[in-house]
């Protein structure tokens, strides 16, 4: 897939909407007193692993979400990008803000099989956008344990 020099501004609007409504998100979200005082599995990351896991894994999520889209707007793996980026960004105000881990597991889960989705999907056409995905899948699979670990821990 050739890049036009035309198309580079349309990967830099998708790195921005990623990154800064994740940035956003996460500042607006921060953990704070609360989450502290749950109980946690043995097998919760150090705090300091999610910002630069989350800033390699937006990066990747962008360049996807611009590959699918440049082949067609209206095409399923562009619709199931932007399912997939708004799970995303619901659950931290749903986790941290509303405190509700129930609810959280839910969008959490739906997310899980939506990125699935996506690497299905894209995979037939874009094998670079599927693969770019698969390390999402698997931190978002590891976040969903971690989600359901505390929701029975609390």
């Amino acid at each position: 897939m050739n890049v036009r020099a035309g198309e580079l501004g349309g990967l830099f609007l998708f790195l921005v909407i990623v990154l800064c409504g994740g940035l956003i998100i996460g500042f607006v979200t921060a953990p704070g007193a609360w989450y502290a005082t749950l109980s946690k599995p043995p097998f919760n990351p150090p705090s300091w692993v999610f910002a630069p896991v989350w800033t390699a894994l937006y990066m990747m999520i962008a360049v996807a979400g611009w590959r699918v889209w440049r082949e067609g707007r209206s095409r399923a793996p562009t619709k199931l990008w932007w399912v997939q980026l708004v799970l995303n960004f619901a659950w931290s105000p749903i986790f941290f803000s509303a405190q509700r881990v129930d609810i959280a597991l839910g969008v959490i889960v739906l997310l899980l099989i939506t990125i699935i989705g996506f690497i299905v999907i894209s995979g037939q056409r874009d094998k670079i956008a599927s693969l770019l995905f698969a390390p999402y899948a698997a931190w978002v699979a590891f976040a969903s344990v971690l989600n359901g670990a505390i929701w029975l821990l609390n």
